[in-house]
């Protein structure tokens, strides 16, 4: 990958497009049971926070990703889906995140559905969360996206728990 090129995962699934459309849909499956509105539909918006001490209180835990809210602003069911990052409080650079696009592509062939992930505005030349934000993607989902599609459970970050 160039210092250019945006952060980017992919994966090959014995499924269908419609099947691998409803996993990414259903993100609290995959990525965080820590989100705040619904992940299903054009213009739906969400909040994903990483701070499970204190669930939509994201500002008192003070480290990592606070928070981002999304709008997905792209939706062809079993080919496409985009999650504008409408806001999002980061780390050193709390805007980072802000204007870039989460992008799901689904192409098939014989071995089934491919998922071509790209996080549009981040790259290594330019992100701060780059190698972080890279390794955390591509576990999401080359691991616990496949995981929740073969099983039923994928792996996400665990929520708010009294």
């Amino acid at each position: 990958m160039s210092d250019t090129e945006y952060l980017n995962a992919t994966v090959t699934v014995d499924r269908t497009p419609e099947q691998v459309f409803e996993a990414v849909t259903n993100v609290r499956g995959w990525w965080s049971e820590n989100l705040i509105g619904h992940t299903a539909a054009l213009h739906d918006e969400f909040v994903f926070t990483d701070d499970s001490e204190y669930a939509g209180e994201t500002v008192r835990a003070g480290k990592g990703l606070r928070f981002a809210r999304f709008q997905i602003t792209g939706f062809v069911p079993g080919r496409r889906m985009v999650w504008h990052v409408v806001d999002a409080d980061f780390i050193a650079d709390r805007d980072e995140w802000t204007g870039t696009d989460v992008v799901f592509d689904l192409t098939t062939d014989a071995r089934g559905t491919t998922l071509r992930f790209t996080h549009e505005g981040l790259t290594a030349a330019e992100s701060a969360c780059f190698e972080a934000c890279s390794r955390a993607w591509t576990f999401f989902i080359t691991e616990s996206l496949p995981q929740l599609l073969t099983t039923g459970a994928g792996r996400p970050i665990a929520g708010y728990r009294r």
